[in-house]
């Protein structure tokens, strides 16, 4: 099995905000990142899929076509966004990068296999909030 990854970077804006808890009890948990008035962070995403080579191209998945389809199902969506303002997927769901990834997951899941023929799948995304601070998932 060979894994191949690609990554993209976007930037966003959100809050970390529970609207069932008072402001001080999200200011407690969340700290800085429940700031009324919002932040920003430049995020990196690493998108890896997983298979064989294909004999005719030698490629497991054409990184032109994922570049494509990563852009423009969600690049196009949250870069330079609120998160919890701006972009539908998010609607109703705390901001978190554990949630925002689970959501990129959902999208990008079944348009990789379209892509690569079903030669490929996706093995796992890493979305990096900060240099430090990073969410991996596998899927469910």
């Amino acid at each position: 099995m060979i894994y191949v990854s690609r990554l993209e970077h976007f930037n966003a804006a959100h809050k970390l905000f529970n609207p069932n808890w008072s402001l001080a009890k999200n200011k407690e948990v969340f700290g800085p990142c429940a700031n009324t008035n919002w932040h920003g962070h430049n995020y990196e995403l690493i998108v890896t899929v997983k298979g064989k080579p294909d004999p005719d191209t030698g490629f497991v998945i054409d990184l032109k076509k994922l570049s494509t389809l990563i852009r423009t199902h969600i690049i196009q969506k949250v870069d330079h966004k609120n998160l919890n303002l701006d972009v539908a997927f998010m609607e109703d769901k705390l901001a978190s990068t554990e949630n925002l990834v689970v959501e990129f997951w959902k999208i990008l899941e079944p348009r990789v296999k379209e892509i690569s023929n079903n030669n490929a799948t996706l093995h796992s995304l890493k979305l990096y909030e900060t240099p430090r601070n990073y969410v991996e998932y596998f899927g469910e």
